[in-house]
């Protein structure tokens, strides 16, 4: 494998070392390799040391064992570690616990998981601490779970793969970004000492819709061969495209990007003018090495200006003594998932995650037990609906790293981290994976011996597993058209479907999920009815029925939004209480922030929404008429950190009383306040840019003072109120000093704002 996480991110992870006594030659010669991590002439020169004059020192030779076994590691060579470690663990008892983790891992990597489970036991008996030994050791009793939905899955070899490693793609103006060691420039190119391989660019391949190619048998070419790289390749007979025209060529991405040193996974924002990406070499192509003389993966930033990339920065959590590597962006630009050793982790590598506010980066926070383990976690992408994927050798696999989910609801992993299975996971090395919100179609690397060469992209489509569901009129056995079948999964609400003329709306299941299916419609009683995809079904479509009795009831439905943008709340715990007999319904709100209940006639009820950073919000309603079948109502959410802009708190220029206008907006925010007597806020005074700045501070400041004043005067205890003048420093309209704007544009920059610091 020639990838840049197993070769910097874990670089400065040779352990042993040989005491000082008396050394051959060739075993110095072997270890002067082994500690400059040339790993390739490190094999070469143990494997001779070995096989020269049988009277050796024992210790010198159980040293070099160790340390062949662990170059053979290094190098993904998994058929000449697990010989080196079988030998070691036969003829010496005081080995470390370590090693026989090694062991187990190459034995998993070979296929071989009955040996492999055995090492995982002895490795859980030699040590307390790690817990891989004991889960791996109970998860290689049925290996079945990772095979659930392989069927599903159909698998293309990417035709733009070369004979060098390609890896971690990443989506860009429809086509892919993705990391290369190929040489196509003609120009001697810098040879990496780890594994005599190029160092890695970035590419790009413009056109996404000419990568689906079938795999296709052929020989893998003389001289592609890398240490690790066993079995026949398999790759696309010609180079054209799945539509039949001749394959574009990948191309260089960016020359002001690539250096002569390795970059690295890559991400984008959305609107694709910002990229942050991985390079080991320091600033300006200065080398920053640390204490202990590697060089650490870093992070930089750059922005598209003019169709250049320009303003390479690297971000302020990089640091000389620890890596940071393979960032991803999240799908709303407001958080950043990356890869690193820094201290204070889990295991080997950990997946991190930092705030994001346009241009601004906060402080880094570990991602927690859920997701990291005593391994290494690394390859972070999130797909829409905030899916978590990621890599890891610590989370019970195939073999090698994996590909794992992790639903996150509030930053947190919820429900676990779930292998994603066959044929995606191998008993090789899988990352990289980039894929869509339903995981239907996508693209990862891999260095199973299909590929090229060690590491390769593919491209994944998943068929789908159609379920229909049917609701019918319970008493006529007619079918119900228009009928609302909420998607619910673990008490969460998710999408909301429609059914036909047919009674009928589907669906494509995931595997080993359990779902609930609640059907809801103006006149019945509401119905749901469970489903189950733990045992996997061979009929390629399924059907469930609802049936539905009519009712006098009422239908009461709405939306959860956020007061700040009037978009859809996820997440938010919605409660139905009725007034007469106490009752309580409850769902949490999904993507689309809808809730549905079934409410009794003749009686007074509140619909209170609850989540962790808003403000709870409660709403009473009277009693229902027999008459009144729907009850639709939309209620929104006040959360900490919320901005909004009091529109109509304008002042006169150099002035900074309450005008008549501003009394009546600031008497909206005295009815919020009263409405929850706990929610603290900061009034944010702004001014335009006319006059000095230490002027239009002060001025700013008695403005927002004013404005305090006003709510004081109305009741609202000062305790509650910040008030804070912000000058010019935050222009809405680009009428900044030297620009000629009209006084109507000023004014928009002469204005109030409110945040909500604290609720309850």
């Amino acid at each position: 494998m020639n990838r840049i996480v197993r070769v910097l991110l874990l670089a400065g992870l040779a352990l042993w070392s040989l005491g000082v006594q008396a050394q051959s030659a060739k075993l110095r010669a072997a270890n002067k390799q082994f500690d400059n991590f040339s790993y390739v002439n490190a094999v070469r020169a143990y494997e001779e040391f070995l096989r020269a004059d049988k009277k050796k020192d024992p210790a010198e030779t159980r040293d070099a064992m160790i340390k062949l076994a662990y170059s053979y590691r290094k190098l993904q060579d998994t058929r000449n570690a697990e010989r080196v470690y079988s030998e070691l663990t036969k003829n010496y008892t005081d080995l470390d616990s370590e090693i026989y983790m090694y062991f187990a891992q190459a034995l998993a990597q070979n296929g071989k998981y009955r040996e492999a489970q055995k090492m995982y036991s002895l490795y859980g008996e030699k040590q307390g601490q790690d817990l891989r030994g004991r889960r791996y050791t109970v998860s290689y009793m049925d290996m079945s779970r990772f095979y659930q939905d392989s069927s599903s899955y159909r698998l293309y070899n990417l035709p733009i793969n070369s004979r060098q490693a390609d890896f971690s793609p990443m989506f860009y103006k429809g086509g892919l970004v993705f990391v290369s060691s190929r040489d196509e420039g003609g120009v001697i190119k810098r040879v990496f000492n780890w594994n005599q391989t190029p160092f890695l660019d970035l590419y790009f391949h413009p056109d996404t819709n000419q990568l689906h190619v079938p795999i296709t048998e052929v020989k893998r070419s003389p001289g592609s061969a890398v240490l690790g790289s066993g079995g026949d390749g398999k790759v696309p007979a010609e180079e054209f495209g799945a539509d039949g025209q001749k394959l574009t060529k990948a191309e260089i991405f960016s020359r002001t990007l690539n250096t002569k040193y390795h970059e690295g996974p890559m991400t984008f924002t959305k609107d694709q003018n910002v990229i942050v990406f991985t390079r080991n070499n320091g600033s300006k192509g200065k080398a920053g090495k640390s204490n202990d003389g590697v060089r650490k993966l870093k992070l930089y930033s750059s922005v598209n200006k003019n169709g250049k990339w320009v303003e390479v920065k690297e971000l302020p959590f990089n640091s000389s003594e620890y890596s940071v590597g393979h960032p991803a962006f999240s799908p709303d630009n407001t958080k950043l998932y990356f890869a690193s050793d820094m201290p204070g982790g889990f295991g080997g590598t950990d997946i991190y995650v930092v705030e994001y506010n346009n241009g601004q980066w906060g402080t880094p926070v570990n991602m927690g037990k859920e997701i990291n383990t005593e391994g290494n976690e690394m390859f972070p992408y999130v797909a829409e609906g905030d899916n978590l994927y990621f890599s890891s050798d610590g989370h019970e696999g195939l073999g090698g790293l994996d590909v794992f989910i992790a639903e996150l609801r509030e930053g947190v992993a919820y429900k676990g981290v779930q292998n994603v299975g066959a044929p995606i996971n191998s008993e090789k090395d899988d990352f990289g994976i980039i894929t869509d919100k339903g995981q239907t179609t996508g693209y990862f690397s891999s260095n199973r011996k299909k590929g090229v060469s060690d590491d390769d992209i593919y491209a994944f489509r998943r068929n789908c597993k159609q379920l229909n569901i049917f609701v019918y009129d319970a008493k006529t056995g007619t079918a119900l058209e228009n009928a609302d079948v909420r998607i619910m999964r673990n008490g969460v609400n998710q999408d909301l479907r429609l059914t036909n003329v047919e009674g009928r709306a589907d669906l494509c299941v995931d595997s080993n999920t359990e779902y609930e299916f609640k059907a809801v419609k103006e006149g019945f009683a509401m119905n749901s009815v469970r489903f189950s995809t733990l045992t996997q079904s061979q009929k390629p479509v399924m059907n469930v029925s609802i049936y539905l009795e009519r009712s006098e009831n009422t239908l009461v439905k709405g939306v959860i939004k956020t007061e700040v943008n009037q978009q859809p709340a996820t997440g938010v715990k919605v409660t139905l209480r009725n007034e007469k007999d106490k009752s309580e319904q409850t769902v949490t709100t999904g993507p689309d922030g809808g809730y549905e209940f079934d409410m009794k006639p003749n009686a007074p009820y509140t619909i209170t929404a609850q989540k962790d950073r808003y403000a709870t919000k409660k709403a009473k309603y009277n009693k229902t008429k027999k008459s009144t079948r729907v009850v639709t109502d939309s209620l929104g959410l006040y959360g900490v950190g919320d901005v909004f802009q009091l529109k109509n708190i304008y002042y006169d220029l150099n002035k900074f009383f309450i005008r008549a206008d501003a009394a009546r907006e600031l008497d909206h925010v005295l009815a919020i306040l009263k409405e929850y007597p706990q929610m603290q806020i900061e009034l944010r005074s702004h001014t335009d840019a006319r006059a000095t700045d230490a002027y239009n501070i002060r001025l700013s400041e008695n403005r927002a003072r004013a404005a305090l004043d006003y709510l004081v005067s109305r009741g609202v205890p000062s305790s509650r109120l910040i008030s804070k003048g912000y000058g010019e420093s935050e222009i809405l309209n680009g009428c900044v000093d030297g620009v000629n704007c009209s006084e109507g544009e000023h004014q928009q920059n002469r204005r109030t704002e409110f945040k909500i610091v604290a609720v309850q």
